[in-house]
């Protein structure tokens, strides 16, 4: 009996980064996933609540879930949003005043309000967020779509993440776990050298001749030891590291982009950090075939973990708000955006309440948070899934965690009950057994 996915396997352990057919005609190609870590606040954001200024101060109940496990003496109140929003674009799509620039994006933009996830604390969030597993280490994303797709480019990896410092979860968040080990996500840390080490030693014929005596000899250990499939990944990842000292040098110099591009991203000739940088760098690297990059916001001015006051915001959202922007316009003038998949998350949402109606602050809420989709196969301009008048709890067309990552996976021509992996007698994937694609947000 030959069980679901162990073709794919083989196929896989024989070369890790082969090109690979899809399930299915995929409208995307690349992914760009922007991550902010830290728990945007919905409300305060890309989700509107009227009720909180008109019900600001009213006292929630012991009852509600959000505080069963508070102490009985502390009440909960409800507190008002802190910014204006206002409608944008033909699509009429509201957005707040933190996010002037991506308002003027919102008609290539989903906007997802119903998201909700199954844990509280960043850790597990986070990690949910990016595997699909909330207590265990599993395959990242962009591990599972590496390994369901391959690599477009040999002298590049196929996915990437770009951090100028770890999030909650650490590297499991771009982990390949279990899969071939080809399928890890590459840091790249912003700065003069984003690679560190990719600057060979020796000339390059000299090196050539090296690597292929090297790879003769490995050949002949794996030969004797056909059962590690471990080490045909390894061998791989010379070859990619042969091909790196080419491909990175030019993949992040910048020196070709006119002043007008590097306006857009909102950086300076020379600059070699920021999310500008990060976002142009995704751009040039989905453009020579990396197949998932990744951008976490974790720069100087700390996450969106805003417990002791909300305008941390500010300077939180202006650092990311128009390198966003510019990056959906880059794309979509290039024509990259018909196929690449741009995905903007955040772990989970922040509290319409506190223990004060005038406390700065506000904490984790997993009940209610807002994503977005934009580009390939993505249905532009459209509102998806709502809160209750309050943004307590997602009440229309709930997308879970795993209903996000199905779709993800099905833009990219996937589907995810079929893309699984053998692990320790059973078939794992990302989704585990749940998800839902989100029709609604299909194109």
């Amino acid at each position: 009996m030959i069980f679901p996915g162990i073709v794919e396997q083989l196929l896989a352990d024989s070369d890790p980064l082969a090109a690979r057919g899809s399930h299915f005609p995929g409208r995307a190609k690349n992914v760009i996933f922007l991550f902010m870590t830290g728990g945007v606040s919905h409300i305060d954001t890309f989700d509107p609540k009227p009720a909180l200024h008109r019900d600001v101060g009213k006292e929630i109940k012991a009852d509600h879930p959000e505080i069963a496990n508070r102490p009985g003496y502390e009440r909960i109140f409800l507190k008002k949003p802190q910014w204006e929003f206002s409608s944008h674009g033909e699509s009429g799509t509201e957005v707040s005043t933190l996010f002037p620039h991506v308002a003027t994006c919102v008609d290539d933009i989903a906007m997802i309000r119903s998201m909700h996830t199954s844990h509280s604390n960043h850790y597990n969030a986070t990690l949910g967020m990016h595997t699909g597993s909330f207590a265990f280490s599993r395959p990242s994303i962009g591990s599972w779509v590496s390994y369901g797709l391959g690599s477009e480019n040999r002298n590049l990896p196929g996915f990437v993440v770009i951090a100028p410092k770890q999030t909650y979860a650490g590297t499991q968040v771009f982990s390949s776990d279990f899969l071939p080990a080809a399928h890890q996500g590459t840091l790249v840390v912003p700065g003069a050298e984003p690679v560190a080490n990719v600057k060979p030693r020796v000339p390059s014929d000299r090196q050539r001749l090296e690597l292929d005596a090297l790879q003769a000899f490995n050949r002949l250990h794996k030969d004797k030891r056909q059962a590690d499939a471990a080490l045909s990944a390894r061998m791989r990842s010379f070859e990619t590291a042969f091909g790196m000292q080419m491909a990175v040098p030019d993949a992040f110099d910048f020196s070709k982009e006119t002043k007008t591009t590097l306006g857009n991203y909102a950086l300076q000739p020379g600059q070699t950090s920021g999310f500008g940088w990060q976002c142009l760098a995704a751009r040039r690297l989905i453009e020579r075939g990396v197949r998932f990059v990744e951008l976490i916001d974790t720069g100087s001015s700390g996450n969106w973990d805003a417990h002791g006051d909300m305008m941390s915001h500010v300077g939180l959202a202006k650092n990311v708000d128009q390198p966003i922007a510019g990056l959906l316009k880059d794309l979509k003038q290039r024509g990259m955006l018909e196929e690449t998949l741009v995905v903007w998350t955040t772990e989970f949402g922040r509290t319409p309440f506190n223990n004060k109606a005038d406390a700065k602050g506000r904490e984790h809420h997993p009940w209610a948070f807002t994503s977005w989709l934009a580009g390939a196969g993505v249905k532009p301009g459209v509102v998806y899934g709502a809160t209750d008048e309050h943004g307590l709890h997602s009440v229309v067309d709930k997308v879970h965690v795993h209903d996000f990552h199905a779709t993800i996976l099905h833009l990219m021509g996937l589907d995810h009950e079929r893309l699984t992996f053998r692990h320790a007698g059973r078939d794992y994937r990302l989704t585990d057994v749940e998800g839902n694609v989100v029709n609604g947000v299909l194109a």
